[in-house]
């Protein structure tokens, strides 16, 4: 897939459910959404990066 865009950025709190990223796959858009609530310790891609099976989108702490 194909990293559209990254909503959140590094330092930042996150909420449960909240989106944080898109990425689209097979023409179709997916929200990647906060699980818990948590602080972006980093964002390891940026918008337009394709992505590999298994690649690091964002570390939290």
């Amino acid at each position: 897939g194909v990293v559209t865009s990254i909503t959140v950025k590094a330092g930042e709190t996150v909420e449960a459910g909240q989106a944080i990223a898109v990425v689209e796959a097979m023409k179709m858009e997916n929200i990647l959404r906060a699980e818990k609530r948590a602080i972006v310790k980093r964002v390891a891609i940026e918008a337009g990066a394709s992505l590999a099976v298994d690649e690091l989108i964002m570390e939290f702490e």
